[in-house]
């Protein structure tokens, strides 16, 4: 229990720094789609992992990817 609770933090600090560090690359596009997937991933992380979707009814957890796919798909189609 304690150990993926350390990997999903080391790993949402690692998409954090990777995020901040595309921010000052000043890339267009192709740099805040990069950084939209990197919110997404870290948004479903905390979401299975710490508000423990992971142990909510199947329905609650394809209701939760399907409003953060099609938001994160939104996010990157309108740029």
């Amino acid at each position: 229990m304690k150990n993926s609770l350390l990997y999903t933090f080391v790993v949402l600090i690692i998409l954090t720094i990777l995020s901040a560090t595309i921010s000052h690359l000043h890339l267009s596009k192709i740099g805040v789609a990069i950084i939209v997937i990197s919110a997404l991933i870290k948004f479903l992380l905390v979401g299975f992992q710490f508000l423990e979707l992971k142990a909510a009814h199947r329905f609650w957890q394809v209701l939760f990817v399907i409003y953060s796919t099609l938001i994160g798909t939104v996010f990157i189609v309108l740029l």
